[in-house]
C-alpha cells in the first residue's frame, strides 16, 4: 500500500451511478460535511484508489489517515463523527433493530437491484429480479403508511439505504401499482429533502428526467 498524503479535508471516491455510493452521499449531505467528492468511472479507476484501498472498490472514504471501503461502515462512522443530526437511535435495542433492517434491505432489495442494474445480467435473470423486487415492495407497502419514515418518526440511516433504490425504480423499469401509494408518498417525502437533492450526482439527476 502506498503512503497516504496528509489532507486537510475528507475525500469521498464515488461512482455517480451507484446506489451504495449514493447512500453515503445522502449521509454526507444530511450532516453537512465538508467533503471533496471525486466522481470515479468504475471502468477507469485512479491509481490513488488502488494505493489506499486494498480492494480498489467504490465507494471509498478517506478521512486523514483513515480509509473506509464498506458503505455501511462509512455511514455509521459519519454518524458518530458528526453526531448532529443523529441518524441512528440512541437505545441499543432500537439501534440493533435499525442495523438489522439495513441488513434485510441489503438481502431483500439491494441484491435484486444489483442484478437489474448490471449491464452484464442476462435478460431472463433481470426480468426475474425485477418481478421479485416489485412484488417485495408491494407486499411491504402498508408499513410505509404507519410512520413518516421507514418504521420511524425520524429520518435514519435506514432511509438512506432505501431512498437510492426507490430513486432508481424508473431506471430499473419498475412501476408500482396504486395499492403501493404509501411507498410512492414516502419516496416523494424523501426526494423533497434538501439533503437528498444535494446528494444527487448529475448521472442520478438524469435518471428521472
Amino acid at each position: 500500500m502506498g503512503v497516504v498524503a496528509k489532507r486537510s479535508s475528507m475525500t469521498f471516491f464515488s461512482d455517480p451511478a451507484d446506489h451504495y455510493c449514493h447512500r453515503v452521499r445522502i449521509v454526507l449531505a444530511e450532516k453537512g460535511v465538508a467533503v471533496d467528492i471525486q466522481d470515479v468511472n468504475p471502468d477507469s479507476r485512479p491509481q490513488e484508489l488502488a494505493d489506499i484501498n486494498p480492494y480498489n472498490t467504490l465507494p471509498t472514504l478517506l478521512d486523514r489517515d483513515l480509509v473506509l471501503y464498506e458503505p455501511n461502515v462509512m455511514m455509521e462512522y459519519l454518524d458518530e463523527r458528526f453526531p448532529h443530526p443523529p441518524l441512528l437511535p440512541v437505545y441499543p435495542v432500537t439501534r440493533a433493530q435499525s442495523r438489522l433492517m439495513m441488513h434485510r434491505i441489503q438481502k431483500d432489495w439491494c441484491v435484486l437491484a444489483d442484478t437489474i442494474l448490471d449491464p452484464k445480467t442476462k435478460d431472463a435473470a433481470a426480468v426475474k429480479a425485477r418481478k421479485e423486487l416489485r412484488e417485495s415492495l408491494i407486499s411491504i407497502a402498508p408499513i410505509f403508511a404507519e410512520k413518516p419514515f421507514f418504521m420511524s418518526e425520524e429520518f435514519t440511516l435506514v432511509d438512506c439505504c432505501v431512498a437510492p433504490i426507490l430513486w432508481r425504480l424508473e431506471a430499473m423499469d419498475i412501476q408500482l401499482p396504486p395499492q403501493a401509494k404509501a411507498i410512492t408518498d414516502y419516496a416523494e417525502r424523501l426526494f423533497e429533502r434538501e439533503s437528498f437533492r444535494e446528494s444527487l450526482s448529475d448521472v442520478e439527476k438524469e435518471m428521472r428526467i
